[in-house]
């Protein structure tokens, strides 16, 4: 009975003497002193402005067009008997080569006639002038004076003449439609549509084919008005030579760039876009004169352009450093005793893919938060770290 009473009352005792403890340490402890931790003012990305000289550019897009083009007519009736393997869509010809002959033979009889009639014509001219010179001669022998016009034959003589002027006027006409029945290429070039073969009865106007000239191509860029303040452009007389333009199109699996020059304004602004088209002319898209271009300005294709303008001394900032103010201007935000934030509002001359150009706003050695704040506030403290220098002339 003993034993049982001490296995209930040891486990009691335990857990007085326990509690006992427990009371007397949470008694005797010192009161936990609470801290409030001041909040960090957020680290930021800052760069020291200065201005530099920069070329402006202004972008475009457009598609290449041909700077000539027609369409290749006849301009006598007649059967095709011949077409050259070159007059074919996509064909490449040289000036002066023969695309298309006609049937000459209605036109080498023309041509026979016509020269047989100048003959007589000629024959009879020489007669009256004999005739004349007999009659003169008679005249003479009778003591009469001098022979008057008729006796002179000369009615007779500027009939004779007018004859055969007209029968070598004939003659060449029969000629020029002989030569006619050939076609030739007026300029080096390339066919873009076929329009007549082999067999084919052509009347007079007719055409054959639609070719364009391949010593130059041009490019119309639609640009805005604002952006033709930052090109060297006369805008009320003829362009004598134009900015160079870099044209650059994805084309066959790779980037492709060529070289251009500004030659022309269009003559008025276009009602639907309201911008102002410029003409970039490309010489010699082909490369035939250093023996064949990697690849071809190919008229259709469609190209990106980067129309080089002035140079002016701008800042340049990253995009994610301009920011828009309650009433829509434009600003920065410019670090003021290296660890307050101050809106400033600025004039951004262009803006770019990556970057904007500010031509008012800020003075050299000022410094520029360019890291993206959620909710800037004017007077806001920061902690700053400074940019790496910027290369100069970099974009």
């Amino acid at each position: 009975m003993a034993s049982e009473t001490k296995k209930v009352l040891l486990p009691l005792a335990i857990l007085a003497v326990s509690a006992a403890v427990t009371f007397l340490v949470v008694r005797s402890r010192s009161p936990v002193e609470r801290l409030e931790a001041a909040p960090r003012a957020p680290l930021v990305r800052v760069r020291q402005v200065r201005r530099s000289p920069e070329q402006l550019f202004v972008s475009s897009r457009g598609e290449v067009r041909p700077a000539t083009e027609a369409t290749l007519v006849v301009e006598v009736p007649g059967k095709v008997l011949w077409v050259s393997r070159h007059l074919q869509a996509g064909g490449f010809f040289r000036q002066g080569a023969p695309l298309l002959r006609l049937d000459r033979a209605d036109y080498e009889l023309a041509l026979t006639r016509a020269r047989a009639e100048e003959s007589r014509s000629n024959v009879r001219l020489i007669q009256v002038k004999a005739e004349a010179d007999i009659a003169i001669q008679e005249w003479s022998e009778l003591g009469r004076g001098e022979a008057p016009p008729l006796a002179r034959r000369e009615p007779q003589i500027a009939e004779a003449e007018a004859v055969l002027l007209a029968a070598q006027a004939a003659r060449r006409e029969a000629e020029l439609r002989l030569a006619r029945t050939e076609i030739r290429a007026p300029y080096d070039g390339r066919i873009r549509r076929k329009l007549a073969d082999v067999g084919q009865f052509l009347g007079a106007g007719q055409g054959i084919a639609t070719i364009y000239g391949i010593d130059t191509a041009e490019v119309r860029l639609p640009v805005l008005d604002r952006d033709l303040a930052y090109l060297d452009l006369p805008l009320a007389s003829a362009v004598s030579e134009g900015p160079e333009v870099d044209l650059r199109a994805s084309f066959a699996g790779r980037e492709r760039r060529w070289v251009g020059r500004i030659v022309r304004t269009e003559g008025e602004i276009d009602p639907a876009t309201r911008m102002v088209g410029l003409v970039a002319e490309v010489k010699d898209p082909y490369g035939r004169s250093v023996g064949g271009a990697e690849v071809p300005l190919t008229v259709g294709l469609f190209v990106e352009a980067q129309i080089r303008g002035e140079v002016r001394q701008v800042i340049r900032l990253p995009r994610e450093a301009l920011l828009r103010g309650d009433g829509g201007e434009e600003q920065v935000l410019v670090v003021e005793d290296g660890h307050r934030l101050r809106f400033r509002e600025v004039d951004v001359l262009q803006r770019r893919a990556e970057e904007v150009l500010i031509h008012g706003g800020l003075a050299d050695g000022e410094w520029v938060c360019v890291s993206s704040l959620e909710a800037p506030v004017d007077g806001m403290e920061v902690r700053t770290v400074q940019e790496a220098p910027e290369v100069e002339g970099a974009s």
